[in-house]
């Protein structure tokens, strides 16, 4: 994998850069689709490539491991032929699914012992495992297997799963090198930055994945019930000491604001479950803020789904059609709407970098900021 950046902006730390992998050339800042079980919820692959733009999209190690399982996926010749997807793929770890399943998992040095969320079976995850998984499944960037602390967590708990986050890492990097990718081309393991809200830990965390000198750095444990200010702080703090010519990949964040406030500060890759979970449940992203398109003052309003007429990806629904296909469940309507929203999404971080290679990324920030607010 390769990484360049282009452009900076002389107000911020915001860039603009091209990610190069075996797949394909991404251009960042990027959204990524969230494809956990190896699809995007409600959207065919067709939709992501030709309409939506998607450069790239992620799958999720835990979720693909207990269905269809790493059998299934050798044989066939990796998640790229399963699914159809012929771009970039990522993959998470599955730390946060284990973090998830607090009540059915135990943590201990040697890896985590949890139970499937699908029939109760046990199962023991180590770093080597999750290394093996993610080549069977293929995808061009892996994540490396860490703990992730809740946002909450007291200082003591926070050094501790540090620790052990930083020896799973450690146990990562020793396995990619003894391994070799399985389908004909590279693979690069991002580590993980974690350490909850506490500064030192933080810069400690950062400190220890940019000696790994990996392909690319991710930035975990945000956005997991930590005051939203506080999120924006670790991001200052961890991105002074990762590498600048690396990308940085702020893991699963999140909304259109929290976005665009992440890459002033130096981000470059995102992923998110909201734009097709809460478009799923009536709630649209548009250039001037959300829609609840489930309230009766849609009921009959012909206009395009963005109030300005603008649409996102190449579709005539109205408001009003998207309103009877919500409430009437019709699974059309879903669909609509998460494709919507992804369009948004990608919509967003190709300004993004239009306005950092124009030079007036901040000015177009705040006004962007200002309108997203907004309940339409």
């Amino acid at each position: 994998m390769k990484f360049g950046v282009q452009y900076n902006d002389i107000h911020s730390n915001a860039r603009a850069g091209v990610i190069t992998t075996g797949h394909g050339v991404i251009e960042t800042p990027i959204f990524m689709p969230v494809g956990t079980q190896g699809t995007v919820k409600a959207v065919h692959m067709r939709e992501l490539k030709d309409d939506i733009k998607a450069q790239i999209i992620l799958g999720n190690t835990y979720h693909l491991y207990l269905r269809p399982g790493t059998e299934i996926l050798e044989r066939v010749g990796g998640l790229h032929k399963f699914n159809g997807w012929d771009g970039p793929i990522l993959t998470d770890s599955g730390g946060f699914q284990v973090f998830s399943l607090a009540e059915n998992r135990k943590l201990r040095e040697e890896g985590a012992e949890f139970r499937s969320h699908i029939d109760g079976s046990k199962h023991f995850f180590t770093p080597e495992k999750v290394v093996d998984i993610e080549r069977s499944i293929g995808a061009d960037i892996i994540m490396a297997f860490d703990e992730c602390t809740p946002g909450d967590a007291d200082y003591e708990y926070a050094k501790k799963s540090l620790a052990l986050t930083e020896k799973w890492l450690d146990r990562c990097v020793d396995r990619m090198v003894q391994t070799e990718p399985l389908y004909g081309y590279g693979q690069s393991l991002f580590p993980i930055v974690q350490g909850c809200v506490y500064t030192d830990l933080r810069k400690r965390a950062s400190e220890h994945v940019a000696s790994k000198n990996a392909d690319g750095n991710a930035i975990g444990g945000l956005a997991v019930g930590e005051p939203t200010e506080k999120m924006y702080e670790m991001i200052e703090v961890v991105n002074e000491i990762l590498p600048k010519d690396r990308p940085r990949y702020l893991m699963g964040v999140g909304t259109p604001v929290n976005m665009l406030e992440a890459i002033e500060r130096g981000v470059d890759m995102f992923d998110c479950i909201m734009p097709t979970r809460n478009g799923r449940n009536g709630q649209l992203f548009t250039r001037y803020g959300t829609i609840n398109i489930r309230n009766k003052k849609w009921e009959d309003d012909f206009s395009s789904l963005d109030p300005a007429g603008y649409t996102y990806v190449d579709t005539a629904y109205s408001k009003a059609y998207l309103h009877h296909l919500i409430k009437a469940e019709e699974i059309l309507g879903l669909q609509i709407a998460s494709i919507h929203n992804l369009g948004f999404y990608l919509w967003l971080v190709k300004e993004a970098r239009a306005h950092i290679k124009a030079g007036d990324f901040g000015t177009w920030k705040r006004e962007s900021i200002r309108q997203l607010s907004n309940r339409l």
